[in-house]
C-alpha cells in the first residue's frame, strides 16, 4: 500500500479559526520565461545522474546508504553551483530492511503455508508456538472500518501459555505499533495482524509499526485470518513465523537551498524526497520531484529572476520510512519560525509512465479532507494553469502519503502536484489523459525496475511546467493567498496521528 492511491476518511482541517474564502487572491504572474528554461532535456540530464547514481550503489538510494549520500551531495553541489545558500539538516532515524520474505505456517492440526507480509520495523526471528487470538476478534467484521478494537487495550490479551506462543490480532481503531507493542508487553514471542473484513479491508495487510519492535510482526488477509481464528475455536493450533530484518539508527539528511533574496519573513517551501525505497533506485519515485524542483532552483539562479518571497527548496531524506525528513525539519522549527512559512508545495512523482495530472484536494471538495486556509487557492492555482492550457487534471487526498503531511501538521497551506503510484487507471482516466486502464500509473512503483526507462517525458513536460508555473507565481505574488493580504490563518487542525499513512506505509 502507499502514499496516494487510497482515499482516508480523517478530517484535516476541522474547526478552522478564521473563514476564509476559496477565491484567489493571487496575481496573476507571467512565466513564460521560467517555463521555457525549465526543459524537459536539463530534467532528464538529472535524472540520469540519479540513475547513475543508484547503480554504483546497489541499486538504490535509500536513506541510510551510500547511494542516498551520493545523491545529497550531487543536489547539493548542484545548489551551491547556482548560488544558493545551502544547509544540511542531518539527523537520525530508524533504517530498517527486509533481508528475506517472511514465512507463516500452519503446523497443527492441519498443516498449511499461507501468504503474509513483514510490518516494517518487524523484528527478526523464528517462533513455533500456539496461535491466541485477542478476545475481542469480530467475526463477522463489523458494519465499519474500525468496528474491531483488536490488540488495542492490554486487556485484550489472555496470558500466553508459555514464551513461544503468537498472537493473533485484527486490524482495527489504534494503529498497528501499538497493537504490536501490546502483543510484546503481554508476553507473546510474535504478532500476526490480519486485514478487518469490510470492503477495502481484505487483502494481504502490510504496513508500518512506526517504530522498531522486538518481536516478528507479520500480516494476513482477512480470509487467511479469518481461517486461523476458526482453527483456535476448534482447538490447539500451532503456527511457525520467520522474518529476517534490520533495523538500527544510521545518520540521513534534508538538504535546504535558500534564495539570496525574497522576504524570508514569507518564505514558500518547495519540497521533494530525496530518498528511493531500499528495493529500486526511484528514479520516478520521487527522482522526478527531485530534478524538476531541482532544475527550477537552477533555471531561477540562471536567469537572474528575483523572488518576492524567499524560496526555500527542500529535498526531504528518510521519507520512504515515514516522512521523517519532513517531519524532522518541521518540528526543529520554532513557532516564530512556522510563522514565516507562507506555503509549502509538495512534489512526490511527476513522471508516471501510466500518469494522470492529480492535483491535491486543498479545499476538500472532491476527496473529502481538506488543508489548512490557504490551501484551496493553491489547488485552485494548479487547476486554473492547467485549464488554461487546455489539460484536465483530477483532485488527490491529503491523506498522509507524502511530505506536506508535517506541514498541513501545524496549519501552514500546502498543495502539489501527483502523477500517480500504485493505484489503478480507470477506464474514465484512460479517456481524458490517455494510457490503459486497467493498469497502475506506475507499475514499477516501489520495484527495481523503476529506472530511468520508467518515466513519461510527456508527464515530465506538463506537470513540470506547472511546478514551474506555481513555484514563480507564489514567489512573485503582491497580494497573498487570502483576499485580505493576511498571512497564514491558523487552523484548530490536524496532528500527524489523524493520518492513515506515513509515506509509503499504512499506519492503521
Amino acid at each position: 500500500m502507499r502514499k496516494k492511491a487510497l482515499l482516508v476518511t480523517c478530517v484535516v482541517a476541522a474547526a478552522m479559526v478564521l473563514p476564509v474564502s476559496t477565491a484567489s487572491a493571487l496575481d496573476d504572474v507571467n512565466t513564460q520565461r521560467l517555463r521555457n528554461a525549465v526543459t524537459v532535456n536539463n530534467i532528464l540530464n538529472h535524472e540520469r545522474a540519479l540513475d547513475r547514481i543508484a547503480d554504483r550503489n546497489g541499486g538504490t538510494r535509500a536513506s541510510g546508504t551510500p547511494g542516498f549520500r551520493e545523491s545529497a551531495d550531487y543536489v547539493e553541489k548542484a545548489l551551491r553551483s547556482a548560488g544558493y545558500r545551502v544547509t544540511e539538516q542531518r539527523f537520525d532515524f530508524a533504517f530498517f530492511q527486509e533481508l528475506a520474505a517472511p514465512t507463516l505456517d500452519q503446523v497443527s492440526p492441519t498443516p498449511k503455508s499461507y501468504e503474509t507480509a513483514t510490518f516494517q520495523y518487524s523484528g527478526s526471528g523464528d517462533v513455533q508456538g500456539a496461535l491466541v487470538p485477542t478476545n475481542d476478534v469480530q467475526i463477522p467484521p463489523g458494519p465499519t472500518p474500525s468496528s474491531s478494537n483488536s490488540g488495542c487495550e492490554a486487556a485484550d490479551f489472555d496470558p500466553p501459555t508459555s514464551d513461544h506462543d503468537v498472537a493473533l490480532i485484527q486490524r482495527g481503531t489504534c494503529t498497528f505499533g501499538q497493537k504490536a507493542a501490546n502483543a510484546k508487553a503481554a508476553g507473546y514471542a510474535a504478532a500476526i495482524i490480519f486485514n478487518e473484513g469490510q470492503p477495502g479491508r481484505t487483502d494481504l495487510l502490510t504496513g508500518t509499526l512506526g517504530a522498531p519492535e522486538d518481536i516478528p510482526v507479520v500480516g494476513l488477509s482477512f480470509a487467511d485470518g479469518q481461517e486461523l481464528y476458526a482453527a483456535t475455536q476448534a482447538g490447539t493450533t500451532i503456527v511457525h513465523v520467520t522474518t529476517n530484518t534490520v533495523s538500527e539508527i544510521r545518520p540521513t539528511w534534508n538538504i535546504l537551498a535558500d534564495s539570496r533574496t525574497g522576504n524570508p519573513d514569507k518564505a514558500i517551501v518547495v519540497g521533494a524526497h530525496l530518498d528511493s525505497v531500499v528495493e529500486g533506485p526511484g528514479i520516478n519515485d520521487n527522482g522526478s520531484g527531485t530534478a524538476v524542483n531541482l532544475e527550477t532552483a537552477i533555471q531561477i539562479a540562471r536567469l537572474g529572476l528575483q523572488p518576492r518571497q524567499q524560496l526555500r527548496f527542500a529535498f526531504w531524506g528518510a521519507e520512504e520510512e515515514g516522512l521523517l525528513g519532513s517531519t524532522h525539519y518541521v518540528a526543529s522549527l520554532s513557532d516564530d519560525d512556522l510563522a514565516k512559512i507562507y506555503a509549502n508545495l509538495n512534489f512526490d512523482m511527476l513522471a508516471s509512465p501510466n500518469y494522470v495530472r492529480f492535483v491535491y484536494d486543498g479545499d476538500g471538495s472532491g476527496t473529502g479532507p481538506s488543508g489548512p486556509p490557504g490551501s484551496a487557492q493553491i489547488e485552485q492555482l494548479f487547476d486554473k494553469y492547467f485549464a488554461d492550457q487546455g489539460l484536465a487534471s483530477e483532485p488527490t487526498a491529503f491523506d498522509g502519503r507524502s511530505d506536506y503531511g508535517p506541514f498541513i501538521a501545524a496549519g501552514i497551506p500546502a498543495g502539489g502536484l501527483f502523477s500517480g503510484a500504485e493505484g489503478i487507471k480507470t477506464a474514465e482516466e484512460a479517456a481524458t489523459y490517455g494510457g490503459t486502464a486497467g493498469e497502475a500509473y506506475d507499475s514499477c512503483y516501489h520495484q527495481a525496475c523503476d529506472d530511468i526507462t520508467n518515466l513519461s517525458t510527456k508527464a515530465l513536460f506538463e506537470l513540470g511546467d506547472a511546478v514551474a508555473h506555481a513555484t514563480w507565481t507564489l514567489a512573485r505574488s503582491r497580494s497573498g493567498l487570502f483576499e485580505d493580504g493576511s498571512r497564514m490563518a491558523m487552523s484548530q487542525a490536524v496532528t500527524m496521528d489523524q493520518f492513515d499513512y506515513r509515506g509509503g506505509h499504512l499506519v492503521r
